[in-house]
């Protein structure tokens, strides 16, 4: 589970101070699939790098995987987040001179301990669920975009974290292969049971989740106006 308690983010802006988030409280059980739904500005990306571990909150409290954050050192957070949590980004983040095999192994490489599986095999694994085998061997540029971002996906899952985070993750990419990737994320939340989170300002995208979060100038509403 991940749990927010009245958590807060305020930046410094010049002699100003900016709160981008503002007393959140939310809960994410754990197989969940979530939505984020913000148009820009409204302190989405802020709450993602934040539920990503990626920042820390002003006030408040972030409890992920039991966690109390506001206890744990940085390296502790780097390290729960390495293994806990995938992320997929909008622009693939896809490094062009490893090949797509290469780039899925790439967070295996950083793990703070041993791992408990064949890393090899975990790979083969989610190539051949992604429909990816066949270009293992291929370099990212020499791909389609939702290869690309298929790509991304085996990345994110392959430490076989209890949570993925999809940032903006049809972005790039034209409708249909769009709504293909949202049909590929919830099949793997069922499938694998791992809770997935997409952040997106694009009401298409978060219909296709099964509960979705509104926020606006950095609060969480009922309705997305």
């Amino acid at each position: 589970m991940i749990k927010l308690e009245d958590v807060g983010k305020v930046y410094d802006v010049g002699s100003e101070k900016f709160s981008a988030l503002s007393h959140i409280n939310l809960s994410i059980k754990d197989g969940e699939f979530v939505g984020i739904l913000g148009s820009s500005g409204s302190g989405k990306s802020t709450l993602m790098h934040i539920l990503g571990l990626l920042d820390k909150p002003s006030y408040g409290k972030v409890i992920v995987d039991g966690k109390d954050t506001s206890k744990l050192s940085d390296n502790k957070i780097s390290q729960l987040r390495n293994e806990y949590v995938g992320f997929v980004f909008q622009q693939f983040n896809l490094i062009n001179n490893l090949t797509v095999e290469e780039n899925i192994l790439l967070p295996t490489h950083y793990a703070k301990k041993k791992l408990e599986f064949d890393t090899k095999q975990r790979a083969d694994e989610l190539l051949e669920e992604l429909g990816l085998t066949e270009r293992a061997k291929f370099f990212p540029n020499k791909i389609s975009g939702g290869q690309q971002q298929r790509a991304a996906i085996a990345r994110a899952l392959v430490m076989k974290p209890g949570l993925v985070l999809a940032d903006e993750p049809t972005g790039n990419l034209d409708s249909k292969t769009g709504k293909e990737i949202m049909v590929t994320l919830a099949s793997l939340n069922s499938k694998f049971g791992v809770t997935v989170i997409v952040v997106t300002h694009d009401q298409n995208v978060v219909s296709k989740t099964k509960r979705r979060i509104f926020i606006k100038d950095g609060k969480i509403v009922q309705k997305y106006l």
